[in-house]
């Protein structure tokens, strides 16, 4: 093609090509010092021409980008939180694990910005100060210094990273509570897009996208059972059940008051109180995932280009995957197939093959069937449970 301005019309914005950038100022360069100037590749002129397109070309990328950052649909980073705030979002920002540990050593002494490790090596701080009670423990709340879904099954967290006089020692007998990432533009141009059904005639889908707005909120998923029996999960007739992950529960309870419509009852295991405008008070019922441990195990055949790090690739995309599985959906040993496979950085020319994988909840025999989850758990992948066999 031949050089343009760019433009806008009913299909979108119009830029040249670099190179037909780089061929209008030839010719110009031409018109202007005529035909027999030397503008070959390797001349001084052809060069500084080439710089000159370079900056133009530019320009015209950051028009487009401009242009583009109008819809959430194409927007990015700052542009796209711009454009979500008209609809009332704010991007979700990390959160990190907390767990609740259990502190030994001399009664009463007190543990100045304390720090303790997991076996994986991730570092979680404690309240700052922390005392040991009169019995010579007491249990707090540490908080992971690394932002994301750091999981840490019970006995993880058994190394003190800042010993002090007094402090002996430290564990927990719980499993953490998962954080979860930043959230990515992917994930908020589809929070955005369910907000639009806020205003919907259908309670349901009002009450699914009053969700997606509550700050601070993971997974979520609403059951409703409209019918006049107690449905197959165990949801009363004329109910929903909201199964959320995070999110402050007053929040969250809320929400489901406010769009639940009138008569429907509501479901869990999780009850919150709230006062209407009337000054009655109604009890709001929802539920908290149950998180289920995956035990998965992958057996590769390495190929040319394998390294300790490929094995490495492979643990950490599966982990990806049961981490990021939805509330309520099984857990597919297909899935888990995909999964370890994604980890070829060049699916045409792979470093390894998959043989088998086999997996289990935790703890169980591990097979190759796909392990079911019900509708108010979610699977939860831990490095220390994904081995990867290499032959």
């Amino acid at each position: 093609m031949s050089y343009f301005a760019p433009y806008i019309d009913a299909a979108g914005f119009h830029m040249p090509a670099y190179q037909d950038i780089v061929d209008q100022l030839v010719a110009d360069a031409q018109n202007i010092y005529g035909q027999d100037i030397y503008l070959g590749y390797d001349s001084q002129d052809y060069q500084m021409i080439s710089v000159f397109a370079s900056m133009i070309y530019d320009s015209f990328l950051a028009a487009q980008a401009a242009y583009n950052s109008r819809s959430p649909s194409t927007a990015v980073g700052a542009a796209l939180d711009a454009i979500v705030g008209v609809n009332g979002l704010v991007r979700k920002s990390a959160v990190y694990s907390t767990c609740q540990v259990v502190v030994s050593g001399t009664p009463g002494t007190m543990i100045a910005n304390g720090v303790v490790s997991d076996v994986n090596g991730y570092n979680w701080s404690l309240p700052n100060p922390t005392v040991i009670g009169s019995g010579g423990r007491s249990t707090v709340t540490a908080t992971c210094q690394t932002a994301g879904a750091i999981a840490a099954n019970p006995g993880d967290i058994n190394t003190i990273v800042t010993p002090q006089l007094g402090w002996s020692s430290v564990t927990n007998t719980v499993a953490a509570t998962p954080g979860s990432p930043a959230e990515t533009d992917s994930q908020l141009r589809a929070r955005q897009a369910v907000s639009t059904e806020q205003p919907s005639q259908n309670m349901v889908d009002s009450l699914v996208a009053g969700l997606a707005a509550v700050p601070n909120i993971g997974r979520f998923k609403v059951y409703e059972n409209y019918t006049n029996q107690t449905d197959a999960n165990g949801i009363p007739s004329h109910s929903v059940d909201c199964v959320v992950e995070g999110g402050d529960p007053q929040d969250v309870a809320n929400v489901i008051w406010l769009r639940k419509g009138i008569g429907c009852g509501t479901y869990g295991g999780t009850s919150v109180e709230i006062t209407d405008s009337q000054g009655v008070v109604n009890t709001i019922y929802y539920d908290v995932p149950q998180y289920v441990d995956i035990d998965v195990t992958i057996n590769v055949k390495q190929l040319q280009g394998f390294t300790q790090d490929t094995q490495a690739a492979i643990a950490n995309a599966v982990y990806a995957y049961l981490n990021n599985a939805q509330i309520g959906v099984d857990v597919y040993n297909s899935a888990l197939w995909g999964a370890a496979l994604s980890a070829n950085p060049t699916p045409n020319n792979p470093t390894f093959s998959v043989t088998g994988v086999t997996a289990a909840v935790h703890g169980q025999t591990q097979g190759t069937s796909d392990i079911p989850i019900a509708f108010n758990q979610v699977a939860r992948g831990n490095l220390s449970y994904i081995t990867v066999n290499v032959s």
